[in-house]
């Protein structure tokens, strides 16, 4: 596979930088459509998964990569995310832990048929339809479990908004030593950051915008929303977006 062929972004210190505005802006995006636009969890997931999956189609059958294509599917899966997450934890009753736990089991699942299916799992595949397929899946699988995450270590532990972001930003710190320092498999360490960039964002998202009562900023959701946006557009424009090699990009796992 020739670079140009790659159908995701270079992973560069801008590509975290716009991954975790685009998770804060689901968590905001979506609480704003189902909390203050009163639009409920069954029909914010509703809105938001048809977006995705459209979206997903047309990055499907884009012939190159395009970042904006690119970045709005991301902030579609991650705000599809927040509302389906909600939506299992909260109206189904099963609870965060409950919740957290049926999301990883469905994302190690997604992976495992991945690589049984393509012998790889690396983000360097991802330029024909089947891998996105696989891509797709598991990127929404993992901001889903996100979200679920998030809420889980800000109110079941204790924590709160802030002590969840730490922790999560912590395990970021780790995650980089690792890639620095040591000869973990990149590909594992690529998707270990991806998946705990949700979290991190969801609690920062919750920070902004939940209530003095809850623990929360009180920003105006749509207003937090649409600054994150527009942070996103601006990174997408001034920062460098290129499809390229990919850590672990030689490894087969």
């Amino acid at each position: 596979m020739t670079e140009s062929m790659s159908k995701v972004p270079a992973v560069t210190l801008g590509f975290w930088i716009i991954k975790i505005a685009a998770t804060t802006l689901g968590e905001t995006g979506g609480d704003s459509v189902t909390m203050t636009f009163h639009w409920g969890y069954l029909a914010g997931t509703a809105l938001f998964l048809s977006a995705l999956v459209v979206l997903v189609g047309l990055q499907i059958g884009a012939k190159r990569f395009l970042p904006f294509l690119y970045w709005a599917t991301i902030v579609a899966s991650t705000t599809a995310g927040t509302t389906m997450a909600d939506f299992v934890d909260r109206s189904l009753g099963i609870g965060y832990t409950g919740g957290s736990t049926i999301l990883f089991l469905c994302l190690l699942a997604t992976l495992a048929l991945w690589y049984w299916s393509l012998g790889t799992v690396s983000v360097d595949t991802v330029s024909t339809p089947r891998v996105e397929a696989f891509y797709w899946v598991t990127i929404t699988f993992s901001q889903t479990l996100g979200t679920a995450l998030g809420d889980w270590m800000a109110d079941a532990t204790g924590l709160g908004y802030e002590g969840g972001a730490l922790v999560f930003s912590i395990g970021l710190v780790i995650l980089a030593a690792l890639y620095y320092w040591t000869e973990i498999s990149r590909v594992f360490l690529f998707w270990a950051a991806f998946i705990l960039t949700r979290p991190l964002g969801a609690t920062i998202g919750d920070l902004l915008d939940k209530p003095h009562s809850h623990g929360g900023l009180a920003f105006s959701r749509p207003i937090a929303s649409a600054v994150l946006a527009a942070f996103i557009i601006i990174c997408i424009l001034l920062l460098p977006q290129r499809a390229g090699r990919h850590p672990g990009q030689s490894e087969t796992a």
